[in-house]
């Protein structure tokens, strides 16, 4: 059955329940680099990966967190897990090991595309989730193996065409799966406000609902230009027809376009809607969360109100990042591969058109040389 929660009525998480053990301790958390070896279809391939964790020394359930797909697919090999470092690292501070990585053909993650949906004639997406389901059942393998795993139980949380991915994995869940959370999920957008195939896509919906029966939290914002909310309609209602537990949050528009509303700027919005629902499947970990310190730095002289809110969501950021700035113009980047990568980005969009210099004034929270 299906049961809809309007993100504007959300209140108090509830209460954790008694029965739950208590919490290790810790004093902050993590962020390791990792090449996950994950064996799909006979091969083993790595993939790319962070791990970011209580530091505590403890094991702690597994939170496997999934990217989407950029429209160009040229763009797939610039893309970093550093990039969902702050949707890890709110996980990891909830008691977490969280783990964002990459699937296969993205980033430096090794082995080709494979999650090809045929094209706007002829879109197989029911395939094109399958596979990039079984990327996510093989690092769930390896991980759940890990000392600093518990092996109780674990969850996927998902983006775009990683919670596509992530609905799919509930379809033919793998052992001790206890929950999947997806934020605006789909495949086959080539332009905003525009789907190849909407009926096809509706209903790889309907072909994994008939058999899910792990819990689901759906979140999807109105003004998102990737699935709108006709067609949000249609495919949860697809979903749920089958008879599998779905839980649908219509968040607020956000921003240009609901589709970024799982980054660092939304999560006054997310965060809320994911403890509840993990609160309602017993699977919050915490009552308080782990406190992360944020660098106490003043923000650049000459910045607008905007530019100081931006160097704030800069400094809550995760690696590796930079600010820049000329006079009131501004630019930053985080989630980049490396340094370089991040000034490199920056720069670009600080002030373009412009013939303004722009300087670096910050990169990892550290003032410029």
């Amino acid at each position: 059955m299906i049961r809809i929660n309007h993100a504007c009525v959300i209140v108090a998480v509830m209460v954790l329940q008694a029965l739950l053990p208590a919490p290790l301790r810790a004093e902050g958390i993590r962020t390791d680099e990792l090449q996950i070896p994950a064996l799909i279809s006979g091969a083993t391939f790595k993939l790319e990966a962070i791990v970011v964790r209580p530091d505590d020394g403890g094991p702690h359930p597994l939170a496997l967190i999934n990217h989407g797909s950029p429209r160009d697919g040229n763009d797939r090999a610039k893309m970093s897990p550093y990039r969902m470092w702050f949707q890890a690292a709110a996980l990891a501070r909830r008691g977490w090991t969280a783990v964002a990585f990459l699937r296969r053909g993205y980033g430096r993650s090794q082995g080709g595309w494979a999650e090809a949906w045929g094209g706007c004639a002829h879109p197989d997406y029911t395939r094109a989730g399958r596979v990039a389901a079984g990327d996510i059942a093989a690092a769930a393998r390896f991980m759940t193996g890990q000392p600093y795993v518990s092996k109780d139980k674990w969850i996927s949380v998902g983006v775009s065409a990683g919670g596509f991915a992530t609905v799919a994995l509930t379809a033919d869940p793998p052992p001790r799966l206890a929950a999947a959370i997806v934020f605006a999920p789909g495949r086959g957008s080539p332009a905003p406000d525009q789907v190849c195939g909407e009926p096809e896509l509706v209903a790889a919906f309907a072909t994994y609902g008939k058999v899910s029966r792990t819990p689901l939290l759906w979140v999807s914002a109105p003004n998102d230009h990737f699935f709108g909310p006709r067609l949000v309609k249609n495919m949860t209602g697809a979903f749920s027809s089958g008879g599998s537990h779905l839980s649908f949050v219509a968040a607020p528009a956000f921003g240009d376009d609901g589709h970024d509303l799982f980054r660092a700027n939304g999560i006054a919005i997310w965060a809320p809607i994911i403890d509840r629902f993990l609160a309602d499947n017993h699977l919050k970990l915490r009552e308080h969360e782990i406190v992360v310190a944020v660098p106490d730095l003043p923000a650049p002289a000459g910045l607008s109100d905007k530019g100081r809110e931006a160097f704030k969501t800069y400094l809550e950021s995760g690696p590796n990042k930079a600010f820049v700035v000329s006079g009131t113009h501004f630019g930053w980047s985080a989630g980049r591969r490396s340094p370089d990568d991040a000034v490199k980005e920056a720069l670009g969009v600080c002030a373009p058109g412009t013939g303004l210099t722009c300087t670096v004034v910050n990169i990892n929270d550290k003032p410029a040389k």
